[in-house]
């Protein structure tokens, strides 16, 4: 194919050779991606109906709550549907779209974990001025600003991305639409903007995990200077939760599109892109209801909530008379 123009569809990575292995591996991403809608689904209810969660922390818990719902539901849907039907195939519109909605997300994502650092850096280290510097207000400009962030981020890299002549077929070695593998089917001379793209992202990036490191090396020795006990604890489990989904998500990330052509292969891409783009949407709510006894209990009445209106339900008892 001569450019981006003759192309109508591209044709992802299929997860598996033989017919088994897909119905398995669509099974398998059925129930993750379950799991992760329940999840989230689960912490956005109880942050939403639980007046005792309304506050900034918790706030922000429930924009990354949703925004990882729109995360894995950019990626999992499409791939569940091409191991079902044993297809490969994408719309050039379709790829486009997914990879607009996929960077929105984790552009938004990556700005919100900065913000949630800031939010545990004020309420730990300057616990006089929280209320000052964390009001509603704040708050939702803060929000509004990593949406808008993810928005404006995506924009720009699918712009520059799509904006490529494709000359080396139309076969992304990916289970979704992602900017190293489409860049991989461009002019070898002509793909230098998105690279100039990436390096600015990464740059920007770069500077908001320094922020991170920052707010949490002066957490953690603000935290240790606790001359109690109990409210060590209480930071470190509002902190550490924080910090494993940042680790994890940065380094998974940074790696899927900053490592060396030299150690890629197609293996390697998938493993790395199902640990950055659906274990930490997975994992998230279990991270933080795990280590949050306020977000637990919560979560224990919606469940509790909606277990005793179906069981209350005419339905029900009609169908067990």
């Amino acid at each position: 194919m001569s450019n981006s123009s003759s192309i109508s569809e591209f044709l992802l990575l299929p997860l598996a050779d033989t017919r088994q292995l897909q119905l398995l591996h669509f099974w398998l991403l059925l129930g993750i991606y379950l799991a992760a809608l329940l999840g989230n689904s689960l912490i956005s209810t109880a942050v939403a109906c639980d007046q005792r969660l309304h506050t900034p922390m918790y706030f922000f818990l429930l924009n990354l709550a949703l925004l990882d719902l729109g995360c894995i539901s950019t990626t999992l849907p499409k791939a569940m549907a091409n191991a079902l039907w044993d297809t490969r195939a994408i719309s050039y519109a379709g790829c486009a779209a997914q990879l607009f909605f996929f960077l929105f997300f984790l552009s938004a994502e990556f700005s919100l974990l900065t913000i949630m650092s800031y939010d545990r850096y004020v309420a730990i280290c300057k616990p006089l001025h929280y209320g000052t510097l964390m009001d509603s207000r704040a708050c939702a400009t803060m929000a509004a600003a990593a949406w808008g962030a993810g928005v404006l981020n995506s924009l720009l890299h699918t712009a520059s991305t799509f904006s490529l002549p494709l000359c080396q077929g139309n076969v992304v070695n990916q289970f979704f639409c992602e900017i190293p593998q489409i860049l991989k089917l461009s002019c070898s001379e002509s793909n230098l903007r998105e690279v100039a793209v990436i390096i600015f992202s990464t740059t920007l990036s770069f500077g908001c995990f320094v922020f991170m490191v920052v707010s949490y090396v002066q957490i953690f020795m603000a935290v240790l200077r606790m001359p109690s006990e109990q409210g060590r604890h209480k930071a470190f489990s509002t902190c550490l939760p924080h910090l494993a989904v940042v680790s994890l998500f940065l380094i998974t990330a940074f790696f899927a599109y900053l490592k060396p052509p030299s150690i890629s292969s197609p293996s390697i891409d998938l493993t790395v892109a199902l640990l950055y783009s659906v274990v930490p949407p997975t994992l998230n709510p279990l991270i933080y209801s795990m280590r949050n006894r306020e977000v637990k209990d919560a979560v224990r009445k919606v469940m509790t909530r909606y277990v005793s209106k179906a069981v209350n339900c005419p339905c029900f008892q009609i169908h067990n008379m």
